[in-house]
């Protein structure tokens, strides 16, 4: 348990059977009234966003996290991921409404940090960037000099993405696990 005061930005809480991620955290005291703590609230089931108004002497139960290096191996279907637990080889499937967007970033064999809590996947780390090679890229326009123009192409797992013009089918580029924006090409 913990009280409102020690939560901070990031601290994962279970609440109403369901777990929550604090992505906002703000603390005020108004004239000489008791302390108020502003909370904005993620699911990490169901990406839900809540907000919460707590007083000083509430207290909340912070949920356990496990993280765990594990292997993707292959995406069954339309509605999971098969990851290896790379300690104990064993294989699990992650839903996908829990991990499409970041699946765009990770190809085949490829070693992520999966998040558990209660044994059950809910979730991947992904590191800031990923290196990935491009399997088909827009022609680039003769002429077309101006700067930051950019053309559509896709990488190695499917997903599209925009690219500088110089960039063309077989180049290896860095993306970011953030923003999804072209990084640069990677260097060997």
């Amino acid at each position: 348990m913990a009280r409102s005061s020690d939560l901070r930005k990031g601290t994962v809480i279970e609440r109403d059977g369901d777990i929550w991620l604090i992505t906002e955290y703000k603390h005020s005291t108004p004239g000489n009234l008791r302390a108020i703590f502003q909370l904005k609230l993620k699911s990490l089931t169901t990406g839900q966003i809540q907000s919460l108004r707590a007083s000083a002497s509430d207290s909340f139960d912070v949920a356990y996290l496990d993280r765990r290096k594990a292997q993707f191996l292959y995406k069954e279907g339309t509605d999971s991921f098969i990851f290896m637990d790379e300690e104990t080889y064993e294989q699990f499937p992650l839903p996908a409404d829990l991990a499409d967007e970041a699946m765009g970033f990770v190809k085949e064999n490829t070693t992520v940090d999966v998040t558990f809590h209660d044994n059950s996947p809910i979730g991947i780390d992904l590191p800031p960037q990923v290196t990935l090679e491009v399997t088909w890229a827009e022609m680039a326009v003769k002429g077309n000099t101006a700067t930051n123009v950019k053309k559509d192409a896709t990488v190695e797992t499917g997903m599209a993405v925009k690219v500088p013009i110089h960039v063309k089918e077989g180049d290896v580029i860095k993306l970011s696990t953030l923003t999804g924006e072209f990084m640069g090409r990677a260097t060997d």
